[in-house]
């Protein structure tokens, strides 16, 4: 059966910058002026068709009754404004991006592995760190999901993340839990995490989506093509980024039917995960497309493979350019939540990029 999907093309710095025609992307600080529309039959393409925003309505409208639909959806989702995220006390708006520092208390992690394992003193300081240096929240992470990673007994990735995660939660911060193992995710949710974010999508673990489900915490969802063992493997696309938003739309609607909250659910494309480096630039300069599926959108891709091969191979530890240039370019695309090693270079960056986003707002010279 055809599938349709509506892929911004043009964006805008203001409304007033295309006479009021820009919509708001996924309710944030980001403007949308141009569409593609693309009709597709398989991997065969129907058709193509370019609209502005006012056209929408004819442009769908010539489309076949179970497709307008669709597009219809699609098209009310690109406009989407997200409720706030509570963690605790703190609640995490989304019409602006939002940081999510990364803490990793594990051994192996292709950044920074074995620098805060059985060193709870220094986690502890590097999360506080983190937060006062403008992270929303931290996601705790006892497991590497790095190609070639051993695996991990999960009381073993219990006893790593459930202490840190109790210090960070009697402090006040909002937590997030990386795992995709129902044990780890239910003990961290009892110490006080406040959102889980599950590499697998919850496709790992059976449990999960009824832990969340019962919990009502909120859920990322990240695209992986490999399941169980290797999460890289199978990373076979006729289009990768028509396959990873098929392949979102999926888990979303798994997810709600399993009792989860739409409201609850945000998704990942997975960037570095079975994609080579032409499949992840593909994926991530078409980041605003997401926002057709009506879920916030987590970016992650700090201190990844694909900034050293397009970097001479640099090495992980400098990357940090490279990791702010992707980070801005995921809050150009309107990602509500950027996952960051350097967060307070990247709030740096995002303190300026919202700065230039407000002047743009208020320049009403655009309209002469």
């Amino acid at each position: 059966m055809p599938s349709v999907y509506i892929r911004p093309i043009a964006l805008a710095d203001s409304p007033q910058a295309e006479d009021g025609e820009a919509i708001r992307l996924g309710g944030g600080l980001v403007y949308a002026s141009r569409f593609g529309l693309l009709v597709c039959d398989g991997t065969k393409v129907v058709s193509r068709r370019r609209f502005g925003g006012a056209e929408a309505r004819e442009a769908i409208a010539g489309l076949p009754d179970a497709l307008a639909a669709d597009a219809t959806e699609q098209w009310d989702n690109l406009r989407r404004s997200h409720a706030p995220i509570a963690c605790g006390q703190r609640m995490l708006r989304l019409d602006q991006p939002q940081l999510m520092g990364i803490l990793n208390v594990t051994p192996d992690s292709f950044s920074d592995g074995g620098k805060f394992l059985d060193k709870p003193d220094a986690a502890l300081e590097h999360a506080h760190a983190m937060l006062s240096a403008g992270a929303a929240l931290i996601d705790v992470g006892g497991e590497s999901t790095r190609p070639g990673a051993g695996a991990v007994w999960e009381g073993d990735e219990v006893k790593r993340v459930v202490p840190v995660i109790e210090n960070l939660a009697a402090a006040g911060a909002a937590i997030s839990i990386d795992s995709r193992r129902s044990t780890v995710i239910e003990a961290a949710l009892a110490a006080g995490a406040h959102i889980v974010n599950d590499v697998s999508a919850m496709r790992h673990d059976a449990r999960t989506a009824e832990i969340v489900a019962r919990s009502g915490a909120p859920v990322i969802l990240m695209h992986a093509p490999g399941s169980d063992g290797d999460l890289h493997a199978d990373g076979d696309y006729a289009d990768v980024v028509l396959d990873v938003f098929d392949a979102l739309r999926e888990r979303r609607d798994a997810a709600m039917a399993a009792g989860i909250a739409r409201d609850r659910i945000l998704l990942d494309p997975g960037i570095g995960f079975g994609k080579s480096l032409a499949e992840n630039l593909a994926l991530i300069n078409a980041l605003p497309m997401f926002h057709a599926l009506g879920q916030p959108i987590l970016f992650g891709a700090s201190r990844k493979r694909m900034i050293g091969a397009l970097s001479n191979e640099a090495p992980a530890h400098q990357r940090m350019a490279g990791s702010v240039m992707l980070a801005l370019k995921a809050m150009d695309a309107g990602c509500q939540m950027v996952r960051v090693h350097d967060v307070a270079e990247t709030v740096q960056a995002l303190h300026v990029w919202r700065g230039l986003r407000d002047a743009a707002l208020t320049d009403f010279s655009q309209l002469a």
